[in-house]
């Protein structure tokens, strides 16, 4: 008899919490690490995330501790799923804790700023493993319906395909269908660029406008997200997939999503202060569309919905001055 998977998952928000349910349903040993003690508590006698899943029942293959070696301790994957921003840092604590054939596994869908690296990227740099040891988890995940075992599809990605349908084995259960891709690159890229694309549908919405202007916004932040994966290497057809556009209409179509939700109150008038006040949870697109930004201009990639929520976010310009300027560009060929 094979022994169980074992999975630490470092990070006890919505997306980490059900992604540590994902894998203890598909039969793993599930270790989740948060900082605070009382959290921990409370998914180990109470089996529920009281913080983010309140009354939703945790399997009990799932068991929480504050302590990131016993986390790490034996562990098959080490799951990251923490704000992106934050990744370098914890992660620098974490590495050597992991054990040294660990595979470590992004959920995370930003660019970091500063040095517009994927996430996969900064892994790879911190914790000083090859690319064939970090994998990625994406596609149409609103977390909320994922503890609700509502079905839902995500892709695998690592460079090396043997590690991700190790990965896929270990999170496939009857209601989440993970498939398997070897373009880390498109399916990271898809992730950072659909909560850009958010935020700016959620603007739309706030403003009161029909679902003419969201469509456009969606397939025209679509042909941005494939511009600048085909700058970067990625395959195109990953944006037509799960890790593109099926990650890109969830979160633009869905009152569950973070980024859409602060796009709608930026959208209706609000500050970013206060937006950011009422917001509990991180919308990784107010701070990656900078980082978004930053890596098309490396690449020489024309991102105008970016950069329009972009100035929009963080220079204050009205949504409506804003529109009227991307509405105003120059016409040219669909496909350019």
């Amino acid at each position: 008899m094979t022994a169980p998977v074992k999975a630490a998952v470092f990070g006890t928000g919505s997306w980490g919490t059900a992604f540590a349910m994902v894998l203890a349903d598909a039969g793993c040993e599930v270790v989740l690490w948060g900082r605070r003690q009382e959290l921990a508590d409370a998914v180990n006698t109470t089996r529920t995330n009281p913080d983010y899943f309140p009354g939703v029942e945790l399997p009990a293959g799932i068991r929480a501790t504050t302590d990131a070696a016993e986390a790490a301790r034996g562990a098959d994957f080490a799951v990251l799923a923490i704000p992106s921003q934050t990744l370098r840092g914890n992660l620098a604590e974490w590495a050597p804790l992991l054990p040294p054939d660990a595979v470590l596994v992004s959920l995370m869908k930003g660019i970091e700023l500063g040095t517009a690296k994927r996430m996969s990227e900064v892994i790879e740099e911190v914790a000083k493993v090859p690319p064939a040891r970090v994998a990625v988890v994406t596609g149409p995940n609103l977390a909320r319906e994922i503890v609700a075992r509502q079905p839902a599809a995500a892709v695998v990605a690592c460079s090396d395909e043997a590690v991700a349908q190790r990965l896929q084995a270990a999170c496939h259960t009857p209601y989440f269908r993970p498939y398997t891709s070897t373009d880390v690159i498109g399916c990271e890229l898809g992730g950072a660029v659909k909560n850009v694309i958010g935020l700016a549908v959620g603007i739309a919405d706030g403003m009161g406008l029909g679902d003419n202007t969201k469509g456009s916004l969606i397939t025209r932040g679509l042909a941005e997200a494939t511009r600048l994966g085909l700058a970067m290497g990625a395959d195109p057809l990953t944006f037509s997939g799960l890790a593109g556009l099926g990650d890109l209409v969830a979160t633009c179509s869905s009152p569950l999503s973070r980024n859409h939700t602060f796009g709608t109150n930026l959208g209706r008038g609000m500050t970013l202060e206060e937006t950011i006040a009422v917001t509990k949870q991180t919308a990784e697109g107010v701070k990656s569309c900078e980082s978004v930004a930053d890596l098309a201009r490396r690449h020489g990639v024309d991102m105008p919905i970016t950069e329009t929520v972009v100035e929009i976010v963080h220079h204050g310009k009205p949504p409506l001055v804003a529109l009227k300027e991307l509405m105003a560009r120059s016409a040219k060929p669909e496909r350019r």
